[in-house]
């Protein structure tokens, strides 16, 4: 598909502007030369071929609207239409950040209802929602354990463990706020190995970061006994909330012994988070951590809503403002939506999960094919091996099926791995068709592998060099 620049005409224009209504100035008065850009080589086209571009455009993108998007622990499903009308009411989209608290009051509302039924659903002592992402949820939630230790004048916590299949950010976060990371292998059953992690527990330990379902798709079920286990060497327990749309409705971290735990709005609670945001990952603690939340808490007095920002040993601000409110509002709703009967996202994505890997039985390997999953699960190509080709080429043959890929080669401790997630949204007639395709795809690897290897043929862009791409990316269009 031809870019704007190549579809450009000298003298072309699709766009007239009023009339002057202000003084002309030449804009060398008002901007400093160091400032300006002697030639912006803008495309010249008409308004009628700039829409039927960006429309095409976006005809070629693989959505949830247009196809199923398994990505594991990426959570990609439908958002109800519902939610973005409520996100886009000009009451709350026409609020400026600085408009005084009693103007806001039913913004702060939206606020302090959505964090009271986060802490519900978690069963954590309190709720930020500040963080703007699951990532920057990981970030706050590290600090808060630093700041417990050193609130306690313990210097001597400054390890972290993490699980072997841990997501990339975990380890990423630890050391960003100064820990030192240890890795805990796993067992055979796909959890964390529990003689490894005795072992590397000890006083120097600060806490565990841990997912729950991990990211096999399997349940932890000595989660109890970790916590239990590390709040004996005063270290605290972390979880990564990436799957939680296995748990809603269903249980509580809280009351397993988690101290802190970041929930992904934008992945359990409706909110398109495609193409790079948007994102938010308020944070749950227990009582030993809410002494540390940042500033400002939405709080109600029984009267009015308002920002507290006496929080004496609060680790600070994360932005500067409150966090994501359009991402706020979409959860919100969908959590309403679905009100008493919410356990039903978990028990549906738990129910997809197993029914799509039924379907799936025998066309891949299944390294823990004797564990139960919950909302995803992790397949390997290594079958493919022998036939000369890869997980990749399963994922680039995929596209021509109208399907988007599930994630590949994670988590690392899975040669080849194919990770699955479909979600609850997704029925199961979607499903079997997704499987089909799959079988279909293992049957063209036995009899024609080089097919797969220079898949896709029916996108815009076809095969590409990966690592030369992240290498030598070329974001500058060059005529």
């Amino acid at each position: 598909m031809e870019l704007l620049f190549e579809l450009s005409r000298e003298g072309r224009k699709g766009y007239r502007l009023p009339g002057l209504d202000v003084p002309e100035v030449e804009l060398s008065e008002v901007i400093p030369e160091d400032y300006m850009r002697e030639d912006l080589n803008l495309p010249q086209l008409p308004e009628l071929e700039v829409v039927r571009h960006f429309t095409k455009l976006s005809q070629l993108n693989y959505a949830i609207d247009t196809t199923m998007v398994p990505l594991g622990s990426c959570t990609m499903k439908y958002n109800p239409r519902i939610n973005e009308e409520l996100a886009n009411m000009e009451g709350f989209t026409g609020v400026h950040p600085l408009t005084p608290e009693e103007f806001v009051q039913g913004t702060l509302r939206v606020a302090y209802e959505l964090k009271e039924l986060l802490k519900e659903l978690g069963g954590f002592a309190d709720v930020s929602l500040q963080p703007a992402a699951g990532a920057q949820g990981e970030l706050l939630g590290l600090l808060l354990i630093l700041a417990y230790h050193r609130d306690r004048g313990n210097d001597r916590k400054r390890k972290i463990l993490i699980p072997d299949s841990a997501h990339g950010t975990n380890p990423a976060s630890a050391s960003i706020c100064g820990f030192e990371v240890v890795t805990v292998k796993s067992d055979k059953n796909g959890e964390l190995d529990w003689d490894d992690f005795m072992r590397k527990l000890d006083d120097e330990t600060a806490g565990l970061m841990i997912t729950n379902p991990n990211t096999l798709g399997i349940f932890e079920r000595k989660v109890k006994e970790i916590a239990r286990e590390l709040h004996k060497k005063d270290a605290l327990l972390y979880m990564d909330g990436a799957n939680f749309n296995a748990l809603v409705g269903v249980a509580r971290p809280g009351d397993w012994g988690v101290d802190v735990m970041h929930f992904n709005l934008h992945k359990t609670f409706s909110t398109p988070h495609g193409g790079g945001g948007p994102g938010s990952g308020p944070v749950g603690v227990s009582e030993r951590l809410k002494p540390y939340l940042p500033v400002p808490q939405v709080e109600f007095d029984g009267k009015r809503y308002y920002l507290n920002w006496d929080i004496p040993k609060s680790v600070g601000k994360l932005l500067a403002f409150y966090g994501h409110f359009g991402v706020w509002l979409r959860s919100l709703a969908y959590i309403l939506s679905y009100g008493k009967e919410i356990g039903k996202v978990a028990k549906y994505a738990v129910l997809n999960a197993r029914y799509l890997r039924h379907l799936l039985k025998g066309t891949f390997n299944d390294p823990y094919s004797h564990v139960p999953c919950m909302h995803e699960f992790v397949l390997s190509a290594t079958n493919l091996l022998k036939h000369k080709t890869n997980a990749m080429g399963v994922a680039k043959r995929l596209l021509d099926y109208g399907f988007y890929a599930p994630t590949v080669y994670f988590p690392l401790i899975v040669r080849e791995a194919l990770m699955i997630e479909p979600t609850e949204t997704e029925s199961p007639d979607t499903l079997r068709k997704f499987a089909e395709a799959l079988k279909s795809i293992v049957r063209e690897a036995r009899e024609n592998p080089e097919r797969l290897n220079k898949a896709p043929f029916r996108t815009p862009v076809k095969r590409i060099k990966e690592a030369e791409a992240n290498r030598k990316p070329t974001f500058r269009y060059k005529g």
